[in-house]
């Protein structure tokens, strides 16, 4: 699978590495192109999930703010929910194309 922002892929890795959340596929960290997430200070937590960090995404000299969000330190809850630790993967937004 494959995420493309303005026609730059930032991220690829085999649909078995990716974990399905609500409409969101996770990509694993390690598969993002390095240089292209920039933490962002935007606040959300997910009650089940836990605090969210943010990203901006910096594709061909371009910020596309808040495009990109994971869990660093899940609730208890999403590893019952899930079965999976999602410490380790990133969502991207909707300006995001995620797709084979």
């Amino acid at each position: 699978m494959k995420a493309v922002l303005a026609g730059t892929v930032i991220a690829e890795a085999d649909e078995s590495e990716l974990i399905a959340i609500e409409g969101n596929w996770y990509f694993p960290l390690t598969s993002v192109t390095p240089g292209v997430l920039v933490e962002s200070p935007t606040p959300y937590t997910c009650p089940w999930k836990g605090e969210a960090q943010y990203y901006s995404l910096h594709v061909d000299g371009e910020t596309h703010s808040d495009q990109a969000w994971g869990y660093p330190n899940p609730y208890p809850t999403a590893f019952e929910r899930l079965g999976k630790d999602i410490s380790g993967h990133i969502a991207f937004g909707p300006d995001v194309e995620v797709g084979s």
